[in-house]
């Protein structure tokens, strides 16, 4: 009965109802055009994005009070702790106030973000709640994700930075007995980023979200190599969507330095748009490539060792820069096709097994069973890939050859003193060194590192790349 009664309130945001299909749109400049649609698509698929709404820009907070009025919601419960509050919780309440919406909103006390908060959560609520905020980013919009989802409640975020491409995911990130386990949540179904607040987030959290976007590069020709060498299916739209975003914010990431508030808006609703392309797709091959696999490495090594990494959109940036630096090795070297066949022809599975525990310690069980699945080390396929590359390297060459410069991406962290550079965020050169080996093997996906891997010159690169970034911090 309620899920009923939330669908049809929020059916009035909707320009189309739910159970029309469009034709998917084609270099769309208007985010909003893709949210709370199903598309038939040229691809052969149908996409549809669950969030309902998207306000960035200056003075986007102010649209709060007509969006909660157009879907209907009576009484809100706002979820903030003692910074967010000051920044943007505070603010909301008063605006909501002053519209006549009711409204409750709770700082939190306890900031372990895990079961603690979670039943704290649950006392504080108010009874008649039909609608959740998030007042952050990051850990507060995880918490409230899961939090609204367990309720059987719908949220929506307002942001106070933008260091991520989660706002539009449908899972989080929950310390569970000390330990940060992901658990399926829901999308909010709407988000509004004011830009007179994103310029004033500090300059560690605007570099992540670039960092996070930048990596789109990387990660969009994974796609595009996986589509020419295996035959992995892909779309078009999207890939082109989300190009278009990453090169626009390429052009004026220089801005960002100065906290233009137009560039920073167009960095949030980038980081939006790679949720929402994931919503689209249904899995999260349009934003996360090798660059967020070495990402999630660390972050594992880290959690082993109980260290806190850095945020994860300057991990991808770092990841990011050594992707780019690998690639500028490969685009230099000639590629001996019969020595890459020998390669594979040479694999040694318990070899590898035995590697991946080293790699990845308590972690590894669970990589070696995705392989055993997964198959994609097999000597066999990998055969048939290195052929298709001989067949095709002009062109995937000419692919590679789009990408950014890594001196490029540097400059634009270092504008920034942000990260770019391993060494920066306390991966060591033996973590380095396993990172490029062994990173591949956290998702059974192609990548630019399987295929260097492919051709048996990752370990000889990624030496190469490794030397270079000693010259870099000298």
């Amino acid at each position: 009965m309620y899920d009923d009664f939330i669908k049809k309130r929020l059916k009035l945001i909707c320009a189309e109802k739910e159970d029309v299909i469009m034709k998917m749109p084609k270099q769309s400049k208007d985010l909003n055009a893709y949210l709370n649609q199903h598309f038939l698509c040229d691809c052969g698929r149908e996409h549809y994005a669950s969030l309902r709404a998207v306000r960035i820009g200056e003075g986007a907070l102010e649209e709060l009070p007509k969006l909660v009025k157009i879907m209907g919601f009576q009484s809100l419960y706002l979820i903030s702790d003692h910074i967010t509050y000051s920044i943007a919780g505070n603010q909301c309440a008063n605006i909501l106030t002053e519209a006549g919406i009711p409204n409750k909103i709770v700082q939190l006390s306890h900031m372990g973000f895990d079961e603690a908060t979670l039943g704290e959560l649950t006392i504080q609520m108010p009874e008649n709640c039909d609608l959740i905020i998030a007042v952050g980013t990051g850990a507060i919009n995880d918490i409230a994700r899961y939090f609204s989802y367990k309720m059987n409640r719908p949220f929506c975020t307002v942001a106070t930075a933008a260091p991520m491409d989660g706002f539009a995911s449908s899972i989080a990130a929950i310390q569970v007995n000390h330990l940060k386990t992901t658990f399926d949540a829901q999308t909010p179904i709407a988000i509004i980023g004011d830009t007179n607040i994103l310029k004033s987030a500090p300059y560690s959290m605007i570099a992540a979200g670039l960092g996070d976007l930048l990596g789109k590069f990387t990660c969009l020709c994974d796609w595009k190599l996986a589509h020419i060498i295996t035959g992995e299916h892909c779309c078009e739209h999207i890939i082109e969507l989300m190009e278009s975003c990453a090169t626009n914010i390429l052009a004026d990431a220089d801005k960002v330095k100065e906290r233009d508030p137009e560039t920073l808006g167009k960095v949030m609703e980038g980081l939006v748009l790679a949720g929402v392309a994931m919503s689209l797709y249904g899995n999260s091959r349009p934003a996360s490539g090798c660059e967020h696999h070495m990402s999630h490495y660390w972050e594992m090594m880290f959690e082993q060792s109980g260290k806190k990494p850095v945020p994860h959109g300057t991990q991808v940036g770092v990841g990011t820069v050594l992707v780019l630096k690998l690639v500028e090795q490969l685009l230099r070297t000639d590629v001996d096709f019969d020595a890459a066949r020998a390669a594979a022809r040479a694999y040694d599975l318990v070899e590898w097994k035995e590697n991946i525990r080293i790699a990845y310690g308590p972690a590894a069980d669970g990589v070696i069973a995705m392989e055993a699945k997964s198959q994609k080390n097999a000597t066999a396929d990998r055969l048939k890939r290195i052929d298709t590359m001989q067949a095709r390297w002009a062109e995937i060459t000419a692919l590679l050859k789009t990408l950014p410069s890594s001196q490029r991406i540097m400059s634009l962290l270092r504008s920034l003193e942000s990260p770019c550079l391993p060494s920066e965020i306390a991966v060591d050169s033996t973590m380095l060194k396993n990172t490029f080996l062994y990173c591949k093997e956290v998702r059974a996906r192609y990548t630019i590192l399987q295929m260097v891997w492919d051709l048996g010159l990752l370990d000889r690169l990624s030496d190469n790349v490794i030397s270079d970034l000693l010259d870099e911090k000298d």
